[in-house]
C-alpha cells in the first residue's frame, strides 16, 4: 500500500516534540521499523541460533532491495557494517602509484583512509565553482582517482549527478569513487547511469535503516581496478572450498553480517519506496530551495552556497553560539558544524517547518 507524505510523517513520534532538522547527524526511528525489530528480536529471544541461521536470507533480500532503488545488478551490491570499514578495506586495494584527487575539507573518513595509504593526493579547494576547478586538476595532474562526497557534509554542497556523467564522458578512464552517506536517500540515483564507479554509504542518516548497515555499490571498471585484500570466513559463506573463488563484491565482505542490522535497512527500502523516491525527490527539492531562499534572505547563508543553482537540504549558517542555544530552546533540532549552524531537513519536513525556522530564525538574529 502506497504512503502520501503526510501519513509517512505519522510514523515518526519525535516530530511531536520537536521541529527535527538534523538529519545529517541521523536519520528517525519510525514506528513500522520499531515493530519489525521487535518481532525479529523476538524471534531470537525464542528461536536462539536457529533462527539467526535461518534469518541469514534477509541479506541476500537486502543486496536485493539495494540493487532495485538504486537501478544496478544484485552482484554489485556488497554489504558492510558502516561507510568507513568499507572504505578502508577499498582503499588497501588500489594501486598505490595512482594519483587521487581530494576536495579539502572534505569528510574526515573519507579523505584520511585515502591520505594514509601512501597515495600522491591533490586537492581541489571547496567554491562555487568547484566542478570547473575539478575538470582543471584532473586534466592537469593527470588524475587516476576522483574521490569525494556527493554532498558535503558541513555545508550541504551539492555535485550534481550531471557533472559525474560529463566528467566521465571527458575522461572514461577516470575512476570517480563517491560517498553517498549524505546524499542516498535525499534525492533519487540510477547507479547504472551516474558515472560513478563506487559509491558507498552507510545506511542511518537519509535511507532511515538505522546504525549498524551500510553499502557498496560498484561498476565493471572498479572490480578491474581494485585488488582486495580483505577476507575471511564470511567472504565464503562458511565454506572454506570457495577460499580460491572469492568474489569481488564478498571481499567487502569478511566477516558476519547482523540480519537485525540489515533487515531495517531492507524494512526502510521498502518504507522509502511506499512512499516513492520521486515524489520524495520533488518534496525535498522544494523545502531545500524555499530554505536557500529564506535563509538568504536573513543574510546568514553559507556565502558558497549562496552562489550555487543546486544544493541539497543541508544549510550551514552563520549563528553564534548563543542563537544556536535559542534554537535549542525553542526545541528545533540542529547542530553546530564547522563554525556555524546546519540545519538538515528530510521529506517528514514540511513546508510549514521551513517557514517556522525562517520566523525564528529571524527572531533569533536580533540577539548579540
Amino acid at each position: 500500500m502506497d504512503l502520501t507524505l503526510e501519513s509517512a510523517r505519522k510514523q515518526f513520534p519525535v516530530l511531536k516534540k520537536c521541529l527535527y532538522a538534523n538529519t545529517a547527524t541521523s536519520g528517525l526511528l519510525y514506528e513500522d521499523l520499531l515493530e519489525w525489530r521487535q518481532e525479529h528480536d523476538l524471534d531470537f529471544l525464542f528461536g536462539g541460533g536457529d533462527m539467526k541461521m535461518a534469518s541469514m536470507g534477509i541479506l541476500g533480500e537486502t543486496k536485493e532491495a539495494l540493487a532495485g532503488f538504486f537501478n544496478c545488478d544484485r552482484e554489485s551490491v556488497a554489504l558492510v557494517p558502516n561507510f568507513s570499514i568499507g572504505w578502508n578495506f577499498l582503499f588497501e586495494g588500489l594501486d598505490k602509484k595512482s594519483k587521487i584527487l581530494l576536495l579539502e575539507t572534505d569528510y574526515p573518513s573519507v579523505n584520511w583512509p585515502v591520505e594514509d595509504r601512501g597515495f600522491e593526493c591533490h586537492y581541489v579547494k571547496i567554491s562555487n565553482t568547484l566542478e570547473e576547478a575539478i575538470f582543471d586538476v584532473v586534466r592537469e595532474k593527470k588524475i587516476d582517482v576522483l574521490v569525494l562526497s556527493v554532498v558535503q557534509w558541513a555545508t550541504g554542497l551539492f555535485i550534481t549527478l550531471d557533472f559525474f556523467k560529463k566528467l566521465k564522458m571527458a575522461y572514461p578512464d577516470l575512476l570517480i569513487v563517491a560517498d553517498g552517506t549524505q546524499f542516498c536517500g535525499m534525492y533519487g540515483l540510477d547507479f547504472g547511469e551516474s558515472g560513478i564507479d563506487v559509491l558507498g554509504a552507510s545506511g542511518y542518516k537519509w535511507m532511515l535503516g538505522g546504525y549498524g548497515n551500510g553499502f557498496f555499490l560498484f561498476s565493471e571498471t572498479a572490480v578491474e581496478r581494485f585488488r582486495l585484500k580483505s577476507v575471511g570466513c564470511g567472504s565464503v559463506n562458511g565454506d572454506p572450498t570457495k577460499r580460491n573463488g572469492i568474489p569481488f563484491k564478498k571481499q567487502l565482505e569478511p566477516g558476519h553480517l547482523d540480519s537485525f542490522n540489515f533487515g531495517s535497512l531492507k524494512f526502510s527500502i521498502a518504507f522509502l519506496e511506499r512512499i516513492g523516491i520521486e515524489k520524495i525527490t520533488a518534496h525535498n527539492q522544494k523545502i531545500a530551495q524555499l530554505a536557500k531562499e529564506g535563509f538568504s534572505d536573513l543574510g546568514i547563508l553559507n556565502d558558497i552556497t549562496q552562489k550555487r543553482n543546486k544544493h541539497s537540504t543541508i544549510f550551514n549558517l552563520k549563528l553564534n553560539d548563543a542563537q544556536f542555544q535559542a534554537l535549542l530552546e525553542k526545541e528545533i533540532s540542529c547542530a553546530q558544524r564547522a563554525g556555524g549552524v546546519r540545519f538538515s531537513f528530510h521529506f517528514y519536513n514540511t513546508i510549514e517547518d521551513i517557514e517556522l525556522v525562517l520566523r525564528t530564525l529571524n527572531q533569533t538574529l536580533r540577539m548579540k
